[in-house]
């Protein structure tokens, strides 16, 4: 059985419904062949935040000071669990959907759906 694999944060636009056909019966080995980042080692460490697997590949070297990004990629059905990142100021994250699809909510507000592009 294949599994699908998205890649949820990318620094690539490209349509969801074409990249989403292409991914969707494509095994691990596969969508490594062309995701730009590395899908990353299983997500162990943020395990409890998640329902499924998910994976985390550091695009940035935190330890030299640089800022924070991460690719985070869901195998299909993984769902985040609903948390918290705070910040002093200019909020705790910044997600760019590049594939599939999903949902996020700001503390207060309404949800909001999000697509590949979506930022």
């Amino acid at each position: 059985m294949k599994k699908q694999f998205l890649p949820f944060f990318q620094a690539q636009k490209s349509s969801s419904t074409a990249l989403l056909k292409k991914v969707k019966n494509m095994t691990k080995e596969e969508f490594s062949k062309i995701d730009k980042f590395g899908v990353g080692e299983p997500n162990e460490a943020f395990a409890k935040y998640f329902i499924g697997q998910s994976f985390l590949k550091p695009l940035t070297d935190t330890k030299k000071g640089e800022f924070p990004i991460f690719n985070v990629t869901f195998e299909p059905g993984c769902r985040n669990n609903w948390h918290v990142h705070h910040a002093l100021k200019g909020g705790g994250q910044v997600l760019i959907c590049t594939a599939g699809n999903g949902w996020y909510q700001e503390w207060g507000k309404e949800a909001v759906s999000m697509e590949a592009g979506s930022i």
